[in-house]
């Protein structure tokens, strides 16, 4: 059974971030969404922001960040 997803990749365009959005696009079902954004754009990092974000990769599935992705960072 494969259910509509929405993911979200934070991406600085590094070769880990790479990785991740290449591996996000692997595993998500053929009808899911998979929007990568890039933090050197002001509205994007605004929206990060508002997740928590703050490290990258970071991956936001349906508004949420992925269980991968919580509790990193500093602060």
């Amino acid at each position: 059974m494969n259910t509509e997803r929405k993911f979200e990749v934070f991406s600085a365009g590094c070769p880990v971030c790479e990785d991740a959005v290449a591996l996000v696009k692997r595993i998500a079902c053929p009808s899911c969404e998979v929007n990568v954004l890039d933090l050197d754009k002001p509205n994007v990092a605004s929206r990060a922001k508002s997740f928590g974000v703050r490290s990258v990769p970071t991956v936001v599935i349906d508004g949420r960040l992925g269980d991968c992705c919580t509790g990193r960072g500093s602060g």
